[in-house]
C-alpha cells in the first residue's frame, strides 16, 4: 500500500505539474503551490479510495467521484487563496485533476 501512494504521488506531481506548464504557466511560486496541495490531497484521496475498495463492496467510480471533487475544491481553494495567477482557480484545478486522472488511467491500461 506504501509503494501504491508513493508512487501516485509522485506521478501526480509530474503530471499535474506537467500541465500547469504545458498551459504556459510559469509562475514558480504557483508551481510551488501546486506541489504542495498534490501532497496535502493525493494521500488523503488514494489512501481513502484503498481504504474503501478493501472494506467496501462499492463499485469504484461510486468510490472515485467523491474523493476527486473533494481534491478539485480543495485544490482550487488553495489555489483561489494563495496562488498569484490563477484566473480560474477551480477551473484549473478540475482541469489539472482531470489530466492527471486520465494519465493514471491510461497508464494502468499499457501497465
Amino acid at each position: 500500500m506504501v509503494w501504491s501512494l508513493a508512487v501516485s504521488l509522485i506521478l501526480t506531481i509530474l503530471f499535474e505539474t506537467g500541465f500547469f506548464l504545458l498551459i504556459g504557466k510559469r509562475n514558480k511560486k504557483d508551481l510551488l503551490l501546486v506541489i504542495l496541495v498534490n501532497i496535502i490531497t493525493n494521500p488523503v484521496v488514494v489512501l481513502s479510495y484503498l481504504l474503501a475498495l478493501l472494506y467496501t463492496d462499492w463499485d469504484h467510480v461510486l468510490i472515485i467521484a467523491p474523493l476527486e471533487l473533494f481534491a478539485v475544491l480543495t485544490e482550487g481553494f488553495y489555489y483561489s487563496k494563495y496562488g498569484q495567477d490563477f484566473r480560474r482557480p477551480y477551473i484549473f484545478s478540475a482541469l489539472a485533476n482531470l489530466f492527471s486522472f486520465g494519465a493514471g488511467v491510461l497508464l494502468q491500461r499499457i501497465f
